[in-house]
């Protein structure tokens, strides 16, 4: 039976509220997008090790490590200001650091900032409905390269394909897309439809541990209490209905729900993760509620318990768990875990279940944003969660 066991609290907490906490994918260092400063802790003694402050008029609502970038680390942060800075940690002082550049162009908040697997290119959207793309051209040196407007509704969340230069924005309109360039042109080539309401945020599936056959998948949650898996239809399966198809799709690739996670938030799911080493997907929101899932293979028993699975046990062993006033814990606890369609019926194409959940993480106070990591626990280096609360606090976690 696996359990969310707590690891650390990283200290010294924030004042205020905490939006997002990152891992810089070669060092053993995460930042914290914070009300007033970006804070910069270590993932081995969880202490704090810098504070930039600056730069920013308002709060940093996001950050985002560039990759490549482990020798002098730089990091993008976008600010409620609605501009974005880039910072470069100093060579000769690990805790200074040097406020490159600053980007300007969004006509509100930025609420987030992604850079491409090549580290070239920089994803910013702001709740103008905007998605702004720059490209590095020499040091401190950006290009604009793409202003993106298709949206109607604030654009929440930005993601880059692991792989590819592609490009996923979710937005408050309930829609996701796709963007590629072609011909020197940055344009939507897929339009993902199914929520029902905000998408607060879209992940990539790791590379690793990929499935082949599948290929790339994307994965969402939403103010509607869902998390859906999202894949690229296969060619054949494209040309056979473009045939058969009356209404032509404007969409250069079609992509299509596989499948919905378990139902097990209560409120506005904020952020997912897609773990790189497990291959887990993890989950928070407004529900103080962290919930891991994991996929099994087509045709496993679909039994909660013959899985190894024990829904009720994988509950964080207390008595006293809130669950939201009015709602029964058996409505959103499925017998088996698996996914229902609009009609009730099993997808066999869907079999996440619930590995484990942690209630009430950060108190009474919402969790803003979740991430994978790897840290020093007990001697060792381990895969851990990294939250991050309304409470200013940063949690450490570990599954076991």
């Amino acid at each position: 039976m696996a359990v969310i066991m707590p690891v650390a609290t990283l200290t010294p907490p924030c004042a205020s509220r905490a939006w997002l906490s990152t891992a810089h994918p070669d060092l053993p260092i995460v930042a914290t997008a914070t009300a007033n400063a970006l804070r910069i802790y270590s993932l081995t003694s969880f202490t704090l090790l810098s504070t930039i402050t600056g730069g920013h008029k308002r709060s940093i609502r996001s950050a985002a490590w560039q990759p490549g970038s482990r020798k002098k680390p730089v990091i993008a942060t976008g600010s409620f200001d609605a501009s974005v800075g880039i910072w470069s940690q100093e060579e000769d002082d690990k805790e200074e650091w040097r406020f490159a550049i600053v980007l300007d162009g969004c006509e509100s908040e930025v609420k987030s900032v992604a850079w491409s697997a090549g580290g070239n290119l920089l994803a910013v959207c702001s709740r103008d409905k905007s998605v702004w793309i720059w490209e590095e051209v020499g040091e401190d040196d950006f290009e604009t390269v793409a202003v993106l407007q298709e949206h109607e509704g604030d654009v929440k969340c930005v993601a880059w394909h692991p792989e590819e230069e592609l490009l996923a924005s979710a937005s408050y309109d309930d829609d996701i897309r796709l963007w590629r360039e072609e011909v020197d042109d940055w344009g939507c080539v897929s339009v993902l439809r199914g929520h029902e309401s905000t998408v607060w945020a879209v992940e990539w599936e790791p590379i690793q541990g990929r499935n082949q056959d599948v290929g790339s998948r994307l994965v969402s949650c939403s103010d509607d209490g869902t998390i859906r898996v999202w894949k690229k239809k296969p060619s054949q399966q494209r040309q056979q209905q473009s045939r058969l198809s009356i209404i032509r799709s404007t969409s250069v690739e079609e992509w299509e729900e596989e499948g919905q996670l378990p139902k097990q938030h209560v409120r506005t799911i904020y952020s997912v993760a897609w773990s790189k080493i497990s291959h887990r997907i993890a989950s928070v929101g407004g529900d103080g509620k962290i919930v891991v899932y994991e996929e099994h293979s087509a045709g496993a028993l679909v039994d909660g318990e013959a899985n190894g699975v024990d829904h009720d046990a994988a509950r964080n062993g207390t008595d006293d768990a809130v669950t939201a006033p009015g709602v029964p814990d058996e409505a959103h606890q499925p017998e088996d875990g698996l996914s229902k369609d609009s009609h009730g019926k099993q997808e066999e194409s869907s079999s996440w279940r619930v590995v484990t959940e942690y209630d009430c993480a950060h108190g009474v106070f919402e969790i803003n944003h979740v991430a994978w990591a790897k840290a020093k626990v007990d001697g060792s280096e381990q895969e851990v969660i990294i939250t991050t609360g309304d409470d200013g606090e940063v949690k450490i976690w570990k599954v076991s």
